[in-house]
């Protein structure tokens, strides 16, 4: 049991290197830092579950940056499969963000 924990840890750090390759074009910051992914999931069977957002509902990617996330999730080797479910709640908001996000956009 501890492995699997282990490798689950390993495979959640190589998801968000896969996420943190994936960018709203509008915000020159990758969509993990910019805090718009809420929750990582991995099962016992190497199936991803991603839980994430938009800046807001109106976003222009909102039809294109779910598919793009689960893309570049399916290239991380070990992933068996990946879902991405796509929330409202909590909105979106600027305090999401981390420090470097808001570093480079200027806001700290």
């Amino acid at each position: 049991m501890e492995k699997t924990e282990i490798n689950k840890q390993v495979l959640e750090e190589k998801v968000i290197e896969a996420l943190k390759n994936c960018y709203d074009p509008e915000i020159p910051v990758n969509i993990f830092e910019l805090g718009l992914i809420y929750e990582i999931g991995i099962d016992d069977e190497v199936n991803v579950e991603i839980k994430m957002t938009l800046t807001s509902p109106a976003c222009p990617v909102a039809g294109s940056l779910p598919g793009e996330v689960e893309a570049r999730i399916r290239n991380v080797p070990e992933v068996n499969d990946v879902k991405i479910k796509l929330v409202w709640n909590p909105p979106w908001d600027r305090e999401m963000m981390s420090d470097a996000a808001k570093l480079e956009l200027g806001l700290l």
